[in-house]
């Protein structure tokens, strides 16, 4: 499968007629920022991504939480939050999502407008699939949901030169993708046959190689 051929099943979504909800899932570093927004880039308009990563708890709460070191975590973000966004998205109103930026490692909220006339909303994020922690509720607020499989030692490299780009030093970005991303990654995985759709992932989106259908298609 090609991206292509993705760009086409999306299209599908949207020429369904009613606001449609797709869901691309994987575990951190699969490719799910990178596909989406080759999706977005084909379906211009037509399209609008609302990250899951946008409900991550803010650094000083999780502080008071005690869950700052593992930041990423199943419940380390606004789950009910999230679910509420996807329920307002869903019944087709205009909404605004808010937005994780990596450099500060903190949302910014309200910084992205769904509006009420966009056929088709892609969120993506590592915990659509999750079953613990509220996440349950989020499979039934999604028309399709996509997994994106990678290579492992390709994904952990992805990730450690995410957080080099991000000013981290090299000892602690590759201490916390083995201690915290393997550990995120693991949790994911457990989702993936509840998928419509898994789709191995490539270096580059238009050279997805493979996929098969999940339970649910």
């Amino acid at each position: 499968m090609r991206l292509d051929d993705l760009v086409t099943r999306a299209r599908r979504l949207v020429d369904s007629g009613e606001r449609r909800v797709l869901g691309l899932t994987g575990t951190p570093g699969a490719g799910k920022s990178t596909v989406s927004d080759a999706l977005l880039a084909a379906l211009g308009t037509d399209a609008v991504l609302v990250g899951m990563d946008g409900f991550h708890l803010a650094n000083e709460e999780l502080v008071r939480l005690g869950r700052r070191d593992r930041k990423g975590a199943p419940d380390t973000f606004d789950v009910e939050g999230y679910i509420a966004l996807l329920d307002r998205i869903r019944a087709g109103h205009a909404a605004y999502a808010p937005r994780f930026d990596r450099d500060l490692e903190e949302s910014i909220g309200s910084a992205v407008l769904v509006p009420a006339d966009v056929p088709l909303v892609i969120t993506e994020g590592n915990y659509l699939l999750h079953d613990a922690f509220g996440w349950d509720a989020v499979a039934s607020r999604l028309d399709e949901a996509w997994f994106l499989d990678v290579d492992a030692d390709a994904r952990r490299d992805r990730l450690v030169a995410r957080r080099l780009s991000h000013g981290h030093p090299r000892e602690e970005a590759v201490a916390w993708v083995r201690d915290v991303d393997e550990a995120n990654a693991l949790i994911v995985e457990r989702g993936r046959h509840r998928a419509d759709l898994v789709i191995t992932v490539t270096d580059a989106p238009s050279r997805i190689v493979g996929h098969h259908e999940g339970a649910s298609s």
